[in-house]
């Protein structure tokens, strides 16, 4: 029974790995083509928080716990951009 759960389990987590490609793409397009700088900060965030699913699901379908040691890097990654973004956009608007 719980062989049959985990290979449920991988196969759900490769399938989402394949839709989870999809808003990649969107984002990374948004990111590229934004009209203006939240846009792209915002697109930025998106495309962390879509990393850090697929390294979460790739953990489940290959078994190895170094991959949640990766999405962890890249959640902190995406985090510590954002703000630095952040504080970037608010000194832009200051200074127009």
């Amino acid at each position: 029974m719980i062989a049959l759960l985990d290979g449920f389990l991988s196969t759900f987590a490769a399938i989402m790995i394949a839709v989870l490609m999809v808003p990649l793409l969107l984002a990374a397009v948004r990111m590229v083509t934004g009209p203006g700088y939240a846009d792209r900060f915002i697109a930025l965030d998106m495309l962390t928080g879509i990393a850090v699913a697929i390294a979460a699901l790739t953990m489940i379908v290959t078994g190895r716990r170094e991959f949640l040691d990766v999405a962890f890097g890249i959640a902190l990654i995406g985090f510590l951009a954002t703000c630095s973004l952040s504080a970037l956009l608010e000194k832009k608007k200051e200074d127009s």
